[in-house]
């Protein structure tokens, strides 16, 4: 900006004593013109430039430039302030290294207290951030920013508006706009020179939707340039979108959770109104990871990754080699999926693994080898194929697939499915992607797992986590591969190995890839009150994991370069505020960052670690008073689901 010229004086008297940066003059001044039989004239006064480089004010946060021009009239060569004839000051632009931290300095965390009044159990609190370098230690100013809210109106589009195929909005039967206050994961991709953010609501139809954002280059912080819905019709409609990543090419890599069960030809039926169909939806359209790349022009392009796989998929995480994709399945009786593509940076085919575990200690959690057992290869083109009846190939149904039932059928519990079953002759490819976890458990593979949440990659100690949110169900019913000794109702983080050596599949052929894991502990785990572990005085009833430990684990993102795992929550009777922590990895300290308010969900933590020379850790609040607490909702507004994030931070030096 351009400082106003009583500004500028205000700046001059910042001058004193301050150094010249860049003194200039335009050359000697011509010589006087001979006179007509007379002496020769005297030269002409010479012309000074002079420019000052200033310390930051409120103003200009990042110094300024002060340029001043006048005529050297004594001669001194010094433009004196009575020669100064003309002046202007610019506020210098935060340069992305101006604020960097330094290689060797980390930012760490001190605990906000949990919510104990009425007050700060509605607010959204935040903790300290802090930067240690060596004996150092500095206080960082971050907070939480909102991007939006849902219902919020950006021109005609209102955040969290569900439509149907035609883009239409959606009424409910009182006649109101159905808005969503279920925005699961908004995203960062910076695009050539712009930012943007996707953001995907959980809900049924699942809507998307398209920001661009602009950063204040002095401080960093985000808003809202502009937004739109993000048209899903070319993929059939979204459904249930749950937690996303961002790919190492920077797209936005979309879930969707709960699959419909395709045994019964009407579990897709809550998209009828989206379709628009008097009829039932296909269920085989949904249970896909979606691929949404953004252009710098903010148009979109979707891709559902039909061989990828089919299941309730929480998250898929793509590793740095950009072929390995880990996939969680977020269900009861489910399995640990892994990707590999056929080509770096492109998801649309490749092969599908899914996990066997290999138990070695069924305390504390339970620890085991993974071995991997191959589904087979295909692409999202012959799979689309069968699920859209597309170029001379049959739609398929369930019982296409399967023989239900039938003389020597084989028993297995899926997503808390019993059924005796018989692949059909010729099935195996459609079976492996559209019913992948039923063909993983007839594969062999391990479908015993319960709630598996987040996902995130450590690249200091070569480690995957993964998030279990109850350690339940299949995980202790003392049968099949994983027979825990006890359940633990608020869940665990678990750590993976990459292994160092090359892996083979169950059929002896090596899996090409750098990035496979092979074992499976416990990294962190959840507290259940109890008279050995009780609760802290004052947070009795409301809490049913102690207040000062993780409650159901959810989302996952570390934070690259500062040891920092950040765990978000998605708890119901174990807190009765969720939080997000940050659990040290160096000392093993568990604290509490982020507090949010009553009924709600933490979603969407993801560290992106340089945009710009700032940081950002993305956080959305879902459903407040939405799943506890519901009294307490006044009416007001207050149930509206946030977006924003916690910063923003300085980046840190390469």
């Amino acid at each position: 900006m351009i400082i106003e010229s009583k500004l500028a004086n205000t700046i001059r008297a910042l001058l004193i004593g301050m150094p010249v940066v860049m003194l200039a003059a335009c050359g000697d001044g011509d010589d006087g013109k001979n006179g007509v039989d007379g002496a020769d004239g005297a030269d002409g006064a010479t012309s000074l430039t002079q420019v000052t480089t200033l310390p930051s004010t409120d103003e200009c946060p990042n110094g300024a430039t002060l340029l001043q021009a006048g005529t050297d009239t004594n001669g001194n060569g010094v433009l004196d302030d009575t020669e100064v004839t003309s002046e202007s000051s610019v506020c210098s632009a935060a340069s992305a290294s101006s604020h960097l931290l330094a290689s060797s300095a980390t930012i760490k965390f001190d605990s906000v207290d949990a919510p104990s009044t009425n007050y700060e159990k509605r607010q959204i609190q935040v903790g300290q951030a802090k930067v240690i370098d060596g004996d150092e230690e500095t206080m960082l100013d971050v907070d939480y920013h909102i991007l939006a809210r849902s219902g919020d109106k950006f021109g005609d589009v209102a955040f969290g508006q569900l439509v149907d195929k035609e883009g239409q909005p959606l009424f409910g039967e009182d006649g109101a706009r159905k808005i969503s206050d279920a925005n699961e994961h908004t995203s960062l991709l910076p695009i050539g020179n712009k930012l943007f953010s996707v953001s995907q609501m959980e809900s049924t139809p699942g809507a998307m939707f398209l920001m661009e954002l602009a950063q204040n280059q002095q401080n960093g912080e985000l808003s809202v340039k502009s937004m739109q819905q993000i048209d899903q019709s070319g993929v059939d409609g979204g459904w249930v979108h749950c937690a996303a990543s961002v790919t190492p090419w920077t797209t936005h890599l979309a879930s969707e959770e709960y699959e419909p069960n395709a045994a019964n030809p009407l579990s897709a039926s809550a998209m009828n109104e989206y379709m628009g169909l008097s009829g039932d939806t296909n269920p085989y359209y949904y249970g896909w990871n979606i691929e949404i790349k953004v252009n710098e022009d903010a148009s979109t392009e979707l891709s559902k990754h039909y061989a990828m796989g089919r299941m309730a998929f929480e998250l898929s995480y793509v590793m740095p080699d950009q072929k390995t994709v880990y996939m969680s399945d977020d269900g009861t009786n489910v399995g640990f999926f892994m990707f590999l593509a056929d080509t770096a940076g492109d998801l649309s085919a490749g092969t599908l693994y899914a996990a066997k575990w290999h138990q070695t200690s069924a305390d504390n959690g339970g620890t085991a080898n993974i071995s991997w057992i191959n589904l087979g290869h295909a692409t999202d083109a012959e799979i689309s194929d069968y699920v859209h009846g597309t170029n001379d190939k049959a739609k398929l149904t369930f019982t296409d697939i399967f023989d239900v039932d039938g003389t020597g059928c084989t028993t297995v519990s899926t997503n808390g499915n019993t059924e005796c079953l018989t692949l059909k002759d010729g099935m195996e490819k459609a079976a492996s992607r559209m019913e992948s976890r039923r063909y993983a458990a007839l594969q062999g593979a391990t479908t015993e797992l319960r709630k598996e949440e987040g996902i995130t990659f450590d690249p200091d100690r070569n480690k995957l986590y993964v998030a279990i949110s109850e350690v339940a169900k299949g995980m202790t019913d003392g049968a099949g591969d994983i027979q825990l000794a006890e359940a633990n109702s608020c869940g665990a983080v678990y750590q993976f190995d990459i292994a160092t050596e090359t892996v083979n599949d169950n059929a002896g052929s090596a899996i090409d890839s750098s990035s496979v894991v092979h074992n499976w502990s416990p990294l962190i785990a959840g507290r259940p009150v109890s008279a050995e572990d009780p609760q802290v005085a004052g947070f009795e009833g409301n809490n049913a994991c102690h207040i000062n430990g993780i409650a159901s684990p959810d989302n996952l993102t570390y934070m690259s370069g500062h040891n920092q795992l950040i765990i978000g929550e998605d708890t119901g009777s174990g807190h009765q505020n969720d939080a997000i922590w940050a659990y040290d990895l160096d000392d093993g300290s568990l604290k509490r960052i982020q507090t949010t308010p009553y009924g709600a969900e933490t979603t969407s933590p993801y560290w992106y670690p340089n945009i710009n020379g700032w940081a950002y850790l993305m956080s959305v609040v879902q459903h407040p008073y939405g799943e506890s607490d519901g009294d307490k909702d006044t009416g007001t507004g207050e149930a509206r689901a946030y977006t924003g994030y916690v910063g923003p931070f300085p980046a840190k030096s390469e």
